[in-house]
């Protein structure tokens, strides 16, 4: 065969469409390169953003109760004082200042939505209350508190600990019965 073949008006329009064919496919080769150039700084940049967001979320955790914190330091600092006046002053003053500061810790917490919650005659709660303790009294309803040993407290109306209290019981009536005899 010739190379004659190859030759003339229709070899020339063949050359021209892969030239332009080449051109095209240069040109969306570096639009997919652009492309895929652009995707991987996205991928960084949000690798990077939630990378920050750890670390910030890591130190607001970390510092989340420094303003209450520094409120109750100035408490520790009276306890202190009430201390070193106990050593030196009859007892009364340090019930005095153990009365102040007891008052100036509760206004701290009342600050960040914790108050206390009254137990003593009230149903018992399982919510509210963790009863230790059992006691016959015939003078309060039966399933109702009794003590309380430790103070419950609630955070902005959630529990945030329980009061530990004793439980009034109706007495045991389990002595001879006028049946029985």
């Amino acid at each position: 065969m010739s190379d004659a073949f190859f030759d003339g008006p229709v070899a020339d329009e063949g050359a021209e469409e892969i030239q332009r064919l080449r051109e095209a496919l240069e040109i969306k080769t570096r639009e997919v390169e652009a492309q895929q150039d652009r995707y991987l700084r996205a991928v960084a940049e949000f690798d990077n953003v939630r990378k920050r967001a750890a670390r910030e979320r890591e130190e607001y955790t970390r510092y989340a109760n420094e303003s209450l914190l520094r409120d109750v330091l100035p408490v520790l600092d009276n306890l202190d004082r009430a201390m070193q006046a106990a050593r030196s002053e009859p007892a009364t003053s340090l019930t005095t200042g153990v009365e102040l500061i007891q008052r100036e810790l509760l206004r701290i917490l009342e600050k960040y939505g914790v108050a206390p919650f009254t137990s003593v005659g009230q149903p018992f709660d399982p919510e509210r209350h963790e009863a230790i303790a059992r006691v016959q009294n015939p003078d309060l309803p039966d399933m109702s508190v009794a003590g309380e040993t430790a103070r419950g407290y609630l955070l902005h109306g959630r529990v945030l600990r329980p009061a530990m209290v004793t439980v009034a019981v109706a007495p045991d009536d389990s002595g001879p019965s006028a049946a029985d005899a």
